[in-house]
């Protein structure tokens, strides 16, 4: 197995005078005015998705109910910002921010409400919605399982949102988390795997992994039928988020956040928020290391064991024994491995904790530095700390 522990052995799984004053009462003016002109004409500046979140997050808090929302355009490396209304202050503000506007007509509260009402009328198993920038709407999928009166209920909701509110489609798959035997962290008959490591805010040692993992079992080993080597703290599913926290039992435990993705290893040096159009990389023990892109956020999904919201939306594939990976993005951590429909050949939608979320929650933070996630890979490089399933084998 690839996650022994000894003593202080170094576990490495998968951020001038009243004369003056006159002057200034006059030239005052022209200057604000100059400096608004330059604003109007500036240019989208070329950043990262790091870069782009901190953007968005501005411009969401500044632009209020004019705010629609925003996304990367990885092939242009600019932040574009959805804007409801005509206002050209509000376009300047964009602007200010080195930003692109486009005009759209459902605002970030609107999608929202809509989302709330989904929730309300048409919670199903086998159902899911995220925002979506790009098309300025709600997502909304539904898997296989949903069929007959659960199909037209949910169609009647979407309906009802009003035009250009939302959009449903069917996937091939079944949501679920990704639940598997095999070589990875065990505990009580689960097989999960460990998503990040994090130092918390007392100071020990630990890791963070999926949430269905933390309810399954309270102690976790190494091996199949092994001795414990970490303890749940804080496990949260379902409800508002997928997440848990197990910290070492071994206190001298040494944990660096970095993620083996067998060809290398990444350093990771904080958490962050994911962006729609982010390109990021998944490590996990069945499937490896694969890319791809997040396609919504805020996203809710009715698993078959309750709802789960506030999660990511990606289209990595992902396969059973992947849940609980570690999403990350150079070296920010970005999200944990929560469940999806699919699979590594057909492809298919697949859902992730925010790492940022999971961290302000239960009290840690990224290795023993940075606010952020660490990694979770095998010292053998078998991947994020053989980033594995999430759910028992039996159930």
């Amino acid at each position: 197995m690839s996650h022994k522990r000894v003593p202080k052995r170094k576990i490495v799984f998968a951020g001038a005078g009243a004369a003056a004053v006159a002057a200034a009462a006059i030239l005052l003016p022209n200057a604000n005015a100059s400096q608004e002109d330059k604003a109007a004409d500036a240019q989208p500046k070329k950043v990262n998705a790091a870069s782009a979140a901190d953007i968005a997050a501005q411009l969401a808090a500044q632009l209020g109910e004019a705010f629609g929302g925003s996304y990367y355009d990885e092939d242009k490396q600019q932040v574009i910002v959805n804007v409801v209304g005509d206002d050209n202050d509000v376009d300047v503000e964009v602007k200010k921010a080195g930003a692109v506007a486009r005009s759209v007509e459902n605002s970030a509260s609107d999608l929202k409400a809509a989302a709330k009402t989904l929730k309300t009328k048409a919670t199903i198993p086998g159902t899911a919605w995220s925002v979506d920038p790009k098309t300025n709407e709600l997502r909304v999928t539904a898997d296989s399982t949903v069929t007959g009166a659960k199909w037209d209920t949910l169609q009647s909701t979407v309906k009802s949102l009003g035009a250009g509110m939302a959009t449903v489609k069917k996937s091939a798959g079944e949501f679920k988390t990704f639940a598997a035997g095999g070589d990875a962290i065990f505990g009580g008959g689960a097989r999960c795997s460990l998503g990040f490591n994090v130092t918390t805010d007392s100071g020990a040692p630990g890791f963070i992994t999926a949430g269905h993992c933390g309810v399954a079992a309270k102690q976790w080993s190494d091996s199949q039928d092994g001795a414990p080597i970490a303890t749940v703290q804080k496990a949260t599913f379902p409800g508002d988020g997928d997440f848990a926290l197990l910290t070492y039992d071994d206190a001298n435990t040494d944990a660096p956040s970095t993620v083996n993705t067998g060809g290398q290893t990444v350093n990771i040096t904080k958490a962050a928020e994911a962006t729609v159009g982010q390109k990021v990389q998944r490590m996990g023990s069945t499937t490896g290391l694969n890319d791809g892109t997040v396609t919504g956020l805020d996203a809710t999904v009715n698993y078959p064991e309750g709802t789960v919201s506030g999660l990511i939306q990606t289209d990595v594939c992902a396969e059973p024994g992947d849940s609980g990976g570690s999403l990350f993005s150079e070296d920010s951590a970005i999200g944990l491995t929560s469940g999806g429909s699919g699979d590594c050949t057909a492809g298919g939608e697949t859902f992730f904790q925010p790492v940022t979320t999971a961290l302000d929650a239960v009290g840690a933070k990224i290795g023993d530095g940075a606010a952020a996630g660490g990694a979770g890979a095998a010292e053998d490089g078998a991947g994020a700390a053989d980033n594995g399933a999430g759910a028992a084998d039996n159930g």
